[in-house]
């Protein structure tokens, strides 16, 4: 599958400091799974889990928590961001995928697989 084959750094970051980062992530497969989850008819209701082919699930996690949303992992439990509104947590998951498409285009791939909101 050409989504696990497009990898890159990725890093979740809050108040300057990293709170979580994998080197060789499949970042083009996370924005496909985070865009599903997006238009999914429980979004917004539900947590999202990052099950991927390549990554152990739980790997990535954003869960509703105290009226807000968290980034985290379950592999690192005592790192998890703040939790954000929900507008808050769509905007930065669409710039995400706006630097994922950018990089998948500079590299002469299409990016008609990955669903666009």
């Amino acid at each position: 599958m050409l989504l696990l084959d497009i990898e890159a750094e990725l890093s979740i970051w809050e108040e300057g400091g990293a709170v979580w980062s994998e080197e060789a992530f499949p970042v083009a497969e996370l924005a496909y799974h985070l865009e599903l989850w997006l238009q999914s008819p429980a979004v917004g209701q539900e947590d999202f889990e990052f099950d991927s082919m390549q990554a152990d699930a739980g790997l990535i996690r954003i869960v509703g928590f105290d009226g807000g949303w968290r980034i985290g992992s379950n592999f690192t439990p005592d790192s998890w961001t703040s939790p954000v509104v929900w507008d808050v947590l769509v905007a930065e998951i669409k710039q995400f995928d706006r630097s994922v498409r950018e990089g998948v285009a500079a590299m002469g791939i299409e990016l008609s697989f990955i669903p666009e909101v």
